[in-house]
């Protein structure tokens, strides 16, 4: 089961002043770090961009975040297509179209789950579901598709 996380967990994931949702993020990216996972281009822009505006991190250090998550995962940009895809779903699906272009990216990566709070969880829209890794009512699944926590 192939997946990828919004740009909403690796916020987490870099702002210790996150508290619960930064120690759960820590452990998602853990796990997915040893599963079939990719990340979006654009999620990794939007961790640069969000990290630095709202002063979690500087420019130097939020680069070298967005460097180490490069080193890790596997990226996957968006093209003609995956534009093309987007602007429909902004227009069938009533998505805003950044998050039309994050899910028109994943599922033409190939990915069967999208990790993120910011869409309707448990929508699936494709081959593509939604589903929020903080809700309490998806740690069955998230179980299923990632490895264990390392001990």
């Amino acid at each position: 089961m192939r997946l990828s996380l919004d740009a909403n967990i690796l916020v987490y994931f870099v702002d210790i002043d996150a508290g619960q949702r930064h120690e759960q993020a820590l452990d998602l990216i853990s796990r997915a770090a040893r599963a079939d996972c990719i990340l979006a281009l654009q999620s990794l822009g939007e961790l640069f961009h969000v990290a630095t505006r709202k002063g979690k991190l500087s420019p130097p250090i939020a680069a070298t975040a967005v460097e180490r998550l490069r080193a890790t995962f596997s990226v996957a940009a968006a093209d003609l297509g995956s534009l093309s895809t987007a602007l429909s779903a902004v227009l069938d699906h009533g998505l805003s179209f950044w998050d039309a272009m994050l899910w028109a990216t994943v599922q033409q990566a190939g990915c069967d789950l999208l990790l993120t709070e910011d869409f309707q969880d448990g929508r699936k829209l494709g081959r593509v579901t939604f589903v929020n890794p903080f809700a309490p009512a998806n740690q069955a699944l998230l179980d299923r598709a990632l490895p264990p926590p390392v001990a």
